[in-house]
């Protein structure tokens, strides 16, 4: 099944729910980053969590950076999202296994911490970008989304994310749900939801059982009435190149540069996000050179 977002309203207006097959992009990230279980799951339920809160703040050519560090053994994780559903992302130490919690599950809260911060910096194409900080909820991902869109974007919410990483490390599905309240709501229809909600099996096991995103969001919403708005494609994807690299090497010091040509003859240059590689030759060094001294 190929990964895709569906962006839905429910009752008219009381909600707005997005559900999301994340798992492709997930299994891409695991890839290239060679992370472990609980690093895996910390990063995954990220870049699930990144796609929807893109989705549903951006459109056009805007996008936005997540950031959450706090404090446990897989250090700092930084996610890259956009409205068109494509998603990059990394955390600073990748090979992270920990014994399961009380629930049987990975314990994404003791891998990510939760003595930290959550931020959210939205590049909207003006002059400057704007931050929202939060404190970090529990470290456990969905927890920390929802709490984000409730005291920075003034938006109530519930957010799911789940990973199901097989014994050889390698993610077998990936995906989530974000619901955000809309001022129409009634008291009625958010006890509802909350019951719900609480009776709803992780979004892994549904998945694992078939279930596409349109049927998450039946059992989400039953009877309701639900509209479904888009349905999008989502991916994992890195917009770096040679050439950007390039462009950010041409800001170093001169010293800097003349030193990777005299003494290293060369240079190496590995993306965060994908892992990919780009080599600079004594010849490509010294056009950036020239380019920043001009």
């Amino acid at each position: 099944m190929k990964d895709y977002l569906i962006k839905s309203i429910i009752n008219d207006g009381m909600f707005r729910a997005y559900v999301v097959n994340g798992t492709n992009l997930v299994k891409e990230a695991q890839k290239r980053h060679d992370t472990w279980s609980a690093a895996t799951a910390a990063l995954g339920r990220s870049l699930v969590g990144t796609v929807m809160l893109a989705s549903s703040l951006l459109k056009g050519k805007e996008k936005l950076t997540v950031k959450i560090n706090g404090g446990g053994p897989v250090g700092g994780i930084v996610v890259d999202g956009n409205a068109n559903g494509t998603v990059k992302g990394y955390l600073k130490n990748p090979h992270v296994s920990l014994p399961l919690n009380s629930k049987h599950h990975i314990d994404v809260g003791k891998a990510v911490g939760n003595q930290g911060t959550f931020s959210v910096t939205k590049d909207m194409g003006l002059k400057d970008p704007f931050t929202g900080n939060v404190g970090l909820a529990s470290g456990e991902i969905g927890d920390d989304f929802t709490y984000y869109l409730a005291q920075s974007e003034q938006i109530p919410s519930s957010v799911g994310v789940s990973v199901f990483v097989n014994p050889d490390e390698t993610v077998e599905v990936a995906g989530g749900f974000m619901i955000q309240v809309m001022p129409g709501a009634s008291d009625e229809a958010i006890d509802r939801l909350q019951t719900t909600l609480n009776d709803l099996p992780l979004v892994s096991d549904l998945l694992r059982q078939k279930k596409t995103p349109e049927d998450i969001l039946k059992l989400l919403f039953k009877d309701d009435k639900v509209k479904i708005l888009d349905k999008m494609p989502v991916s994992f994807e890195c917009d770096c190149s040679k050439d950007r690299f390039a462009a950010a090497m041409s800001s170093l010091p001169s010293d800097e540069i003349k030193t990777m040509i005299k003494e290293d003859h060369g240079a190496e240059v590995t993306c965060r996000f994908c892992g990919n590689k780009y080599h600079y030759s004594e010849v490509e060094l010294k056009a950036i050179l020239l380019k920043s001294q001009s």
